[in-house]
C-alpha cells in the first residue's frame, strides 16, 4: 500500500504560514532543494488542497521555458509535468485537466482507492486545510517538515482539531547549513 506524506514547511512554534498564508519566511537554498528534489522526484503522484494547486498550476507548467529560469525551476517543472496530480476541492471540476484527478466527496474512499493502486509514495504538498481534513480522517502516513529557524507567534498551525494522538517515528533527520532541519517522520500504526 503506498503511504501520503505530508511535505511541509514548518515554523519552530508549528506554522505552516501567516495569518493571511504568507510564506515568505520560508527558506529554500539549492541545498534543501537539491536534497529535497531526490526524494521528490521518486514520486508519481502529488496531492493538493485546490488554493496549492492553482498556485502550482499557475506557475510550474511553464517555469522552466523561462529564459532566466534556474536549474531548479527547469527540473521541477519537468516533474510537475509528467507528475499525476490529485486535487481536493469540493468546487472544481476536472474537465479538460490533463493528468489529473478531483476528488470532491466521498474523501476516505477516494483516496484509499489511490493508496492501492501500484505506485511510490503520494506526496502531499503544502496544502493547509487539505492536510488538516486528511489528519483527522487519520489519512496520513508520514511527515516530512522542514523547520525553519523562525517564530512566527501567530498564522495557521500544521497541527489542529486532532482526535486522537498519533505516534510517530522518526526515519532521518538533516539540519542544512542556512538553518532550516529536516525531520522525517512516519506514523507509527501499532
Amino acid at each position: 500500500m503506498r503511504k501520503i506524506i505530508s511535505f511541509m514547511h514548518i515554523s519552530l512554534d508549528g506554522f505552516v504560514a501567516g495569518l493571511n498564508g504568507e510564506m515568505d519566511w520560508i527558506k529554500v537554498d539549492e541545498e534543501i532543494f537539491d536534497y529535497g528534489h531526490d526524494r521528490i522526484r521518486e514520486g508519481d503522484t502529488a496531492l493538493y488542497g485546490r488554493v496549492t494547486y492553482e498556485m502550482m498550476e499557475n506557475y510550474w507548467p511553464a517555469a522552466g521555458d523561462n529564459p532566466k529560469a534556474t536549474r531548479h525551476d527547469i527540473e521541477h517543472s519537468k516533474w510537475y509535468s509528467k507528475v499525476h496530480k490529485v486535487v481536493l476541492s469540493s468546487t472544481m471540476k476536472d474537465v479538460g485537466l490533463v493528468n489529473t484527478k478531483i476528488i470532491n466527496n466521498n474523501l476516505t474512499e477516494s483516496i484509499n482507492e489511490i493508496k492501492y493502486q501500484p505506485g511510490n509514495d503520494i506526496l502531499l504538498f503544502g496544502s493547509p486545510t487539505a492536510t488538516h481534513t486528511l489528519m483527522q480522517l487519520n489519512l496520513i502516513d508520514g511527515y516530512w517538515l522542514f523547520v525553519n529557524p523562525i517564530i512566527l507567534g501567530q498564522g495557521i498551525p500544521l497541527f489542529v482539531n486532532i482526535r486522537e494522538k498519533a505516534k510517530l517515528k522518526l526515519l532521518t533527520t538533516r539540519q542544512f547549513t542556512c538553518g532550516v532541519t529536516e525531520l522525517n517522520y512516519i506514523v507509527d500504526r501499532h
